[in-house]
């Protein structure tokens, strides 16, 4: 996760920035697709704030309270940001392109707008490249959209989606100007806008599906259960692996159980000699499989 912790906060500086430098020309020149873009930045950078905080709380240790630890927090917290942080974005910035097509207006020359949206080009392509890198590192699929159905760390796909979100944007945000100041229409302006909310929209339901299948629970790979399977069967005291069950508590933290049946003739410390045997060879292979519970049965 120190990775993950890296780029999450050269995105939030990167939002920030880029966040002040798009509200100052907004007011300037009045542009409601910059405005739109402003806001997307200032949710970017709040989605990173809560993203720090649920990576954070998911490290606390098992207590009491939470028995199977705080590694679902990640995954709340990520739900949130997909469902309400992003979506509710999305609508402002379709909101702020209607009142622009109701409340046509210019104000002042294009220039300074450029000028912000070449300055958070370049912060976005910084915020995507260690975003990038931080996704490709885990990604186990070629195709983009598998790879990040597959992910079982949201930190990483949320952002990087959040920055493609954000370089769409600014191409819309830079035609929306330009062609408004071409054509000597406003118009445009919030039609740029209305489209931005749109991509935000876009975004948010593929983060909400993702997030929420993470919340909810996903097993480990079919891959991993059929190895961990092999492991229990191999053991001289196993006659075979009757059940598994197996849930992501977070990114590095598998839940496992076993329903396995044990030789008949087997002592009750025989059959714990085995479990712990089991136990430490898959712990061994899959490091991430931080609980596991074998259960015997006849």
């Amino acid at each position: 996760m120190r990775s993950s912790r890296a780029f999450l906060y050269i995105s939030l500086a990167a939002d920030v920035s880029i966040a002040i430098s798009k509200f100052i020309a907004a007011g300037i020149t009045g542009s409601a697709s910059m405005m739109s873009e402003a806001i997307h930045s200032v949710i970017d950078a709040v989605s990173q704030v809560m993203l720090i905080w649920g990576i954070k709380i998911s490290k606390k240790k098992a207590d009491n309270v939470r028995p199977f630890g705080y590694g679902k927090e990640l995954y709340f917290w990520s739900f949130v940001v997909s469902l309400v942080i992003f979506l509710i974005g999305g609508c402002i910035s379709f909101y702020q392109g209607l009142f622009r097509l109701r409340q046509p207006e210019f104000r002042s020359s294009p220039t300074s707008s450029y000028v912000t949206l070449a300055i958070a080009f370049v912060f976005t392509s910084i915020s995507m490249f260690y975003a990038r890198k931080a996704f490709n590192s885990q990604r186990s699929q070629p195709h983009f959209l598998q790879a990040v159905t597959e992910s079982k760390d949201p930190s990483t796909f949320i952002v990087l989606l959040g920055d493609i979100g954000d370089m769409l944007g600014l191409i819309v945000a830079f035609l929306g100007v330009y062609l408004g100041r071409l054509f000597h229409n406003p118009y445009y302006d919030g039609i740029a806008s209305m489209i931005i909310g749109l991509i935000l929209i876009a975004i948010s339901l593929l983060l909400v599906r993702e997030s929420k299948s993470l919340l909810m629970g996903e097993t480990t790979s079919r891959k991993t259960l059929r190895r961990v399977v092999t492991i229990a069967e191999a053991d001289e005291a196993v006659l075979r692996v009757k059940k598994h069950f197996s849930m992501y508590m977070g990114p590095e933290d598998v839940l496992l159980q076993l329903i396995a049946v044990f030789k008949k003739d087997l002592t009750t410390q025989q059959i714990t000699d085995a479990i712990e045997r089991i136990t430490k060879l898959i712990q061994a292979e899959f490091p991430r499989i931080k609980q596991i519970f074998i259960e015997p049965v006849k």
